[in-house]
C-alpha cells in the first residue's frame, strides 16, 4: 500500500492506494469520529463491493443507500434519496458517510455531507479509474443542472480517499478508457515526463496491469493533491485541472446526461482545447498530433456529437463555472507539460475549432 497525503493543515487527509484495501477496518476507523455510518453505493457496484465494504464497519450502527446508476441521475432529486435515510435513521451531527462507487456516488454522497445539519464527515471509496484519479480527491462535491453540470455543489474535503485497485477488475472497457482521460490530463497540464510515459505504455494501462494502474494512479493523485493544496477553492492554480472540461460539459449537457461519458467528452474538449491552443501559436502541431495520438490510443473519441454545431457549442459553453464576466475562460496549453488560464484567446480562433471538429464530425 502507498499513502499520499493531501496537505490542508489541520483537514489534512490522506489517499491510500493498493490492491485488497476493502474490508480493513484498520484503514476506516480513525476517519470515523461517531457511531453512525451511511453507506451510499448504486446498483452496478453495490453488488459487487458492498458486503465486503460493510464487513470492515461492524463496529458503527451501519445503514445503507443504494441509489440508480448513471450521470443522469446526478441529481437534488437523487440526493434526496440520501437525506431521507439520514433523518430516518436520526443521524446525528457525528455521523460519518461512505462514498462506495464512482464519481457520481462520490460527489452526491459528498454533497449531501456538506449539506446535512450544515456538514457532516464522509470517506471516499472509488470504484472507478476516473473517480480514482480526479473526482474522489479535493473535496469538490455536486449535482447537475439540466442547464448545466456541476452548477450546484459545495467545497466539502473527505477524511480519508480508500483506493483498492483491484475494483478496477470488474470495470468496463468504456469506463477505463473514460478514466484514462484524466489520467492523461495530468501529464498535458504539468508533467511532459509522465505524459511520455503513457504514449510508451499506454497498451498495458488498457490491459490493467497492476504496476502501471498503480504507478499511474499514484502519480496522478499526487500531482492533483499537491494543485488542491496551493488552491483548495480554485482561486487560481486549481482552476488547470479543468483542462477540456468546458467544452466537454458542454458535450455533455447538449447530449444528455449519460449518453457520452465524462471521461469521453473530456478527452474529446482536451483535443479541442489543444487545437484552439495550437491556433494561438503556442501549441505546435507535433505536439497536437502526440495528444490526438494519445487520446486514440486509449480508445477515446476525438470527434465532436455530429448535431453540436459552434452556435450550440457557445451556448452551452456559456454556462460554466469559470465563466467571468459573460466572458467564457478556458484552459489552454503551452506546451505538453505546460498550461494557462485565458479569457483573453481570439473569439475568432475559439469559433474556428469548433467549426473544424464540427465539420470533421459530419
Amino acid at each position: 500500500m502507498k499513502t499520499l497525503t493531501v496537505n490542508l493543515k489541520e483537514r489534512s487527509y490522506p489517499i491510500h492506494i493498493g490492491q485488497g484495501l476493502l474490508g480493513q477496518d484498520k484503514l476506516l476507523a480513525p476517519h470515523i469520529h461517531g457511531h453512525q455510518v451511511l453507506l451510499v453505493s448504486n446498483e452496478v457496484v453495490a453488488p459487487l463491493y458492498l458486503e465486503k465494504t460493510r464487513s470492515a464497519l461492524g463496529a458503527w450502527q451501519c445503514e445503507t443507500v443504494i441509489l440508480p446508476d448513471g450521470e443522469k441521475y446526478k441529481t437534488l432529486d437523487t440526493a434526496n434519496l440520501i437525506f431521507d435515510a439520514l433523518l430516518q435513521h436520526r443521524f446525528d451531527r457525528q455521523c460519518t458517510l461512505i462514498a462506495l462507487g464512482g464519481g457520481v456516488v462520490g460527489d452526491i454522497t459528498g454533497f449531501a455531507a456538506a449539506c446535512y445539519q450544515r456538514g457532516v464527515n464522509f470517506i471516499q471509496i472509488p470504484t472507478t479509474l476516473l473517480a480514482q484519479v480526479d473526482s474522489s480527491v479535493g473535496g469538490k462535491t455536486g449535482v447537475n443542472h439540466p442547464m448545466g453540470k456541476n452548477m450546484i455543489g459545495a467545497f466539502h474535503q473527505p477524511q480519508c480517499v480508500l483506493i483498492d485497485i483491484n475494483t478496477l477488475d470488474t470495470l468496463d472497457d468504456q469506463q477505463l478508457s473514460a478514466g484514462l482521460a484524466e489520467v492523461i490530463k495530468y501529464g498535458l497540464i504539468q508533467d511532459e515526463d509522465f505524459f511520455g510515459w503513457l504514449e510508451g505504455n499506454i497498451n498495458k494501462l488498457l490491459q490493467r496491469d497492476a504496476e502501471m494502474l498503480t504507478y499511474a494512479i499514484e502519480l496522478s493523485c499526487q500531482i492533483k493533491a499537491d494543485i488542491v493544496a496551493a488552491d483548495e477553492k480554485e482561486s487560481g492554480q486549481r482552476a488547470l485541472l479543468n483542462l477540456g472540461h468546458t467544452f466537454g460539459h458542454a458535450i455533455e449537457a447538449g447530449m444528455g446526461y449519460g449518453t457520452w461519458l465524462h471521461g469521453e467528452a473530456v478527452g474529446t474538449g482536451m483535443l479541442m482545447a489543444a487545437d484552439l491552443s495550437h491556433r494561438q501559436n503556442n501549441f505546435s502541431q507535433s505536439q497536437l498530433e502526440r495528444t490526438r495520438t494519445l487520446l486514440e490510443a486509449a480508445r477515446l473519441p476525438v470527434k465532436t456529437p455530429e448535431k453540436m454545431d459552434a452556435a450550440r457549442f457557445l451556448e452551452l459553453m456559456a454556462v460554466d463555472k469559470k465563466v467571468q464576466a459573460g466572458v467564457i475562460r478556458l484552459v489552454l496549453l503551452n506546451h505538453i507539460g505546460s498550461s494557462y488560464v485565458s479569457d483573453d484567446y481570439e473569439p475568432k480562433l475559439l469559433q474556428d475549432t469548433l467549426d473544424a471538429f464540427h465539420h470533421a464530425a459530419n
